[in-house]
């Protein structure tokens, strides 16, 4: 493997280390109490091996599943990325929900599924202003079902491009997701592939884009947060 520049003239035990580091992707803050919890247990059970096994072992699958992997969106203009690591399950057209403010008529729709060993974290599918976000209570249906884009409990922010499109981007609660996290706040300005949410667990997230826009995805497809192209906008 080449070295990063700078690292060229690093001490061979510095050199791995940073290699381990470039390796291992950081971890979202919301997992530092939940790590933090089998970290004690294995601290406070040292003299039994099963517990100290246990306790890294889930502290490791904690971790694991809140990794923020770093990542290179297109500078293509126009470019809409996916907002989430997981499968295309819908490359359809939908009313979105009421309150992105994107009227009633139906528009290009991308949902992706994050299974619980995707990336969880959410990132902007657009550059450009957080003009609204609205959280709406509801249901927990499986995230991969059809109606869990109205019935389920949801967060939806629609963001603002520079040249005045807007699109909507949705997270959806799934049968185990019980939290969702939204980072932002309305008049932030977000870059393309900017991480700005989490959902914990298996989940949802909707992009709703507008009339014209070039979808270049398939159901079926797997995407990557920040980096696979979704579509052109108009």
């Amino acid at each position: 493997m080449a070295a990063r520049p700078g690292q060229e003239n690093l001490p061979i035990p510095q050199h791995l280390a940073q290699l381990v580091k470039d390796a291992i992707p950081p971890i979202h803050p919301e997992a530092r109490r939940f790590v933090a919890v089998p970290l004690v247990a294995v601290v406070a059970g040292w003299r039994w091996p099963s517990v100290r096994v246990l306790g890294l072992a889930t502290a490791a699958a904690v971790a694991l599943f809140f990794r923020n992997p770093d990542r290179v969106p297109p500078t293509e203009a126009g470019s809409v990325v996916a907002p989430a690591d997981g499968e295309v399950t819908l490359v359809d057209e939908a009313v979105p929900p009421a309150e992105l403010g994107l009227g009633t008529l139906p528009l290009p729709r991308v949902s992706i599924f994050l299974s619980v060993l995707d990336v969880h974290v959410q990132r902007a599918p657009v550059a450009g202003t957080v003009a609204h976000i609205a959280y709406q209570p509801g249901e927990f249906l499986p995230a991969d079902v059809a109606d869990a884009s109205t019935r389920n409990e949801r967060s939806s922010m629609r963001i603002e491009t520079a040249d005045g499109v807007a699109v909507g981007v949705v997270q959806i609660a799934g049968l185990v997701a019980r939290r969702i996290l939204c980072e932002v706040a309305e008049g932030d300005e977000l870059a393309l592939g900017q991480t700005y949410g989490l959902i914990r667990f298996g989940s949802r997230v909707d992009t709703y884009l507008p009339a014209g826009t070039e979808l270049l995805v398939r159901v079926g497809q797997r995407a990557m947060g920040a980096e696979t192209l979704l579509a052109r906008l108009p």
